[in-house]
């Protein structure tokens, strides 16, 4: 299994599947997804995770002032507990560190329990909306010092 860099309409499949799970989840005002020309854009760095050609899952880093944003981090059900999140996570970490940025930072739901347990155990902490986010009862912010 390979994680590189992709251009994003590789995997619009599981973009499209990641903003269907989203809708079911959260109303449109509390989901922040980036659509596929701003993934594509020089801010971003889009990666899948690839098997015999096959997109698995998906993940991206919003390159910002001072920090990195993670993205469309997303991993179907049919390919959940081989450790592919972490392992991307992994990855865009490196990206930001060797671009000598100190922060990954992120926002993710409420009702996303096993996305904020694999963030926790790589070492994110709670902490205030970032950006242009504004304080939202359906949003977690983390962060983590690289």
């Amino acid at each position: 299994m390979l994680i590189e860099t992709i251009d994003p309409g590789c995997a619009k499949h599981l973009i499209d599947e990641l903003d269907a799970y989203q809708a079911s989840l959260y109303p449109a005002e509390s989901n922040h997804l980036e659509p596929l020309e701003v993934l594509r854009s020089e801010r971003m760095v889009f990666l899948g995770a690839l098997e015999d050609g096959e997109v698995l899952a998906i993940g991206s880093v919003k390159l910002c002032k001072g920090y990195g944003e993670i993205k469309r981090l997303f991993v179907p059900c049919a390919h959940r507990g081989k450790g592919l999140a972490r392992k991307i996570m992994v990855e865009l970490e490196r990206l930001l560190a060797d671009r000598e940025l100190a922060w990954a930072r992120l926002e993710t739901g409420i009702h996303q329990s096993e996305a904020i347990g694999l963030y926790e155990a790589l070492g994110y902490q709670m902490c205030k909306p970032f950006g242009d986010y504004l304080p939202d009862p359906l949003s977690v912010f983390m962060e983590k010092r690289l």
